[in-house]
């Protein structure tokens, strides 16, 4: 018990003394990095999805005939 009591300890203590926390101004603007970053992936992969689903039609197209 006494060893989870230390890590507790030395857990809280390196959280407040040893650790730099980003400011809100630096929160915001990595904020708005992954909003900008998510959109853009989510754009390509709806593109990728288009493509590759007109490239099944053409595929079924072919095999199956009309």
């Amino acid at each position: 018990m006494a060893n989870i009591r230390t890590y507790i300890e030395e857990s809280v203590d390196e959280l407040t003394n040893k650790v730099s926390w980003p400011t809100w101004t630096e929160l915001q603007s990595s904020g708005i990095v992954v909003l900008v970053a998510t959109f853009i992936v989510a754009g390509l992969v709806y593109l990728m999805d288009l493509g590759f689903g007109q490239l099944m039609d053409l595929i079924y197209l072919k095999i199956f005939g009309s």
